[in-house]
């Protein structure tokens, strides 16, 4: 006992742990729901002079494949991104990102990139036999692989892609929908608000490793706090998911059909019931001013219906 207190005053047993994060080695404590772990963490288009500017373009598209039984990255996607809104780099963003602007003029427009991207996830799951399953509560128990994105913050996937395909017309696909928000679930395991993905990694006694903002390098160094945080009994669940939108969507199917079916006929005689109501507003608007000239309104009224008479005759 007394070496070990020794041992664990002296830091040797932490940096075990840490060597342990590092190295990948080790075991979860407890079966995930999920095998696989997609880490994304893009890089876009910023600026500091205090002006207002566009929405944000991606950049940098990096993602890493983590393996949640053995804490290693088995693949990895990379691919640089040419903004076409705001197609020149500001010193702020190249000096933060550390990407240089021959870098996005040599990249791809977002639609081929998510191309690319996706050629990425369809061979990963040829080859690892992985499917995307966001309402999962038990670990799989067939041949197959369940996988999850994870996200440092609900930023990548809920606004910037969100946002950026919509503006573009983009089709986004469907599985970048449900996600880990690796941020909410690390306050929530540990009990503590953490300070950036760098504090989050030396609060858990590992050190960052590579550039900060560089895509590539915060998605390893997420993926390796998501393994850490596996390894002390984290259990990764979908924090944020897009598709709860369409549940709504056989309601409102319900609603349209409804108005197709018994509103839009009674159209035309709604409108004709507009148009005399209207009339007779205007009738009376006229007969109160001529009323207020000094006329009777029963007068009015009777010469209204004496002219009526002649018309028709």
């Amino acid at each position: 006992m007394a070496t070990k207190r020794l041992a664990r005053q002296l830091g040797l047993i932490r940096r075990k742990s840490i060597a342990s994060a590092n190295g990948n080695l080790g075991r979860s404590k407890s079966k995930q729901l999920f095998d696989y772990l997609i880490v994304i963490d893009f890089e876009s288009t910023c600026w500091n002079d205090g002006k207002r500017h566009h929405s944000q373009e991606i950049i940098e598209f990096p993602a890493v494949l983590l393996n949640t039984s053995t804490g290693q990255i088995e693949s990895e996607f990379h691919a640089y991104v040419q903004p076409q809104e705001q197609p020149i780099l500001s010193e702020f963003c190249m000096e933060l990102t550390g990407i240089k602007q021959a870098q996005v003029d040599e990249g791809v427009p977002l639609k081929i990139c998510l191309s690319q991207f996706c050629k990425w996830i369809h061979k990963i799951q040829q080859q690892k036999k992985i499917i995307f399953a966001a309402g999962v509560s038990e670990p799989s128990t067939s041949e197959v692989n369940l996988c999850a994105f994870v996200t440092w913050s609900d930023w990548d996937l809920g606004v910037c892609l969100e946002y950026e395909c919509k503006r573009k017309q983009l089709l986004k696909p469907v599985f970048l929908n449900s996600w880990i928000d690796l941020r909410s679930t690390y306050k929530l395991f540990y009990r503590r608000k953490p300070k950036g993905l760098s504090g989050a990694l030396q609060e858990v006694g590992i050190e960052f490793s590579g550039r900060e903002h560089s895509g590539l390098d915060d998605s390893r160094n997420t993926a390796l706090l998501a393994w850490k945080m596996i390894r002390d009994g984290c259990l990764m669940k979908i924090t944020r998911s897009l598709n709860k939108v369409s549940s709504v969507l056989p309601l409102y199917s319900v609603i349209s059909n409804f108005i197709n079916r018994n509103i839009y006929p009674l159209v035309p005689l709604v409108k004709k019931m507009a148009i005399i109501s209207l009339c007779f507003v205007f009738t009376q608007m006229w007969l109160s001013l001529a009323c207020l000239q000094g006329k009777n309104y029963n007068d009015c009224m009777l010469n209204t219906a004496s002219q009526t008479v002649t018309t028709e005759k």
